[in-house]
């Protein structure tokens, strides 16, 4: 069994990284921002005793990522910055997202860690292109220079810069590209995606968006995470994990419709028009970050994490039914 650091503990992916390895196992370290979350994140991982270190670092500076590391045998850095407003800038979210990636992979370099694992995101690879017929695999990076939101160009210079980082020497790196991830929550921390969910079943969302995304269950995420931590294979390889074909906004709520029957009565069926959607996502905040793929077909394709890896994701219409009931039971 291995000593390993999971950044962002107390965060969504990382709370289920976290709760694989101790299931697996292995000994866990986590970081928080704050050391007050330390009861809730025991809470959230079951009360795990002494296998579990809760520790202070801060993506934002170089204080505690040392002692994190120190004595590790891996890395799982999944923690990525968080803004509580829309940024007045890019680089608002950008350089954060660099220097924190670049902070923890010095860390890792200098401790000695064998390998790191990075949750990138999908958002590094399928946005910023043309409509094309075909999935995006690994091969294929988010073009920076198009009109994109700051999180996915973010994402994409994070792990453009780990990449370059490993290249000059240090620990081994594989990345993980997950797309829009559902699946039970642990705590009040989860992931824009399941926030889409919530809103449709509290009747927030008045009509569904016209846009398509592949979909991945959080659990199936973590596991890839583990594989990637431990296979030979995996050493240098960037693995998407999405769970079949993308949907629609609309197929999901169809399931959500089909799956929770009369729990999910204020779900939306009417999709809105795309001319409509365009105009709203010129004016509104929340829908601006949406506007690069209005219309689009974000397919991707997990084959190369089944076949070398042999990841095998759960069906998509389980894990969008789980997620409705979770939300439900957590009273979102």
């Amino acid at each position: 069994m291995a000593d390993v650091l999971v950044t962002g503990g107390s965060g969504y992916i990382g709370g289920w990284c976290a709760l694989a390895l101790l299931d697996a196992g292995h000994t866990v370290r986590t970081t928080v921002r704050d050391l007050a979350r330390e009861p809730q994140v025991r809470t959230m991982l079951h009360e795990p005793g002494d296998r579990l270190r809760v520790l202070r670092a801060d993506l934002g500076g170089d204080a505690g990522w040392h002692e994190a590391v120190a004595g590790c045998d891996y890395v799982l850095h999944v923690a990525s910055p968080t803004l509580t407003h829309q940024p007045r800038t890019d680089d608002e979210m950008i350089r954060p997202a660099v220097d924190g990636t670049l902070r923890v992979l010095r860390a890792a370099r200098d401790a000695g860690v064998r390998r790191v694992v990075m949750t990138s995101a999908i958002g590094a690879v399928a946005y910023g292109h043309e409509p094309r017929d075909t999935p995006f695999t690994e091969r294929d990076w988010t073009n920076v220079d198009a009109d994109i939101a700051p999180y996915q160009k973010s994402k994409t210079l994070a792990e453009r810069a780990a990449w370059d980082y490993v290249a000059g020497g240090g620990p081994e790196l594989v990345t993980v590209n997950p797309a829009a991830v559902l699946g039970p929550v642990l705590g009040p921390d989860y992931s824009p995606s399941l926030n889409g969910i919530a809103r449709m079943l509290d009747g927030q969302l008045p009509a569904l968006l016209p846009f398509a995304t592949g979909y991945v269950d959080v659990r199936d995420v973590a596991a890839l995470h583990l594989l990637a931590m431990t296979e030979p294979a995996a050493a240098g390889e960037r693995f998407i994990a999405t769970a079949g074909r993308s949907l629609w906004q609309r197929d999901v709520a169809a399931v959500l419709r089909e799956r929770l029957g009369e729990r999910a009565a204020k779900v939306p069926s009417r999709e809105m028009p795309l001319l409509v959607a365009r105009g709203l996502a010129k004016v509104n905040p929340e829908m601006r970050a949406l506007r690069a793929i209005l219309g689009r077909n974000l397919d991707a394709t997990s084959a190369k994490a089944e076949r070398l890896l042999g990841w095998k994701p759960r069906p998509i219409e389980d894990t969008i039914a789980e997620t409705g009931e979770s939300l439900l039971a957590l009273g979102k």
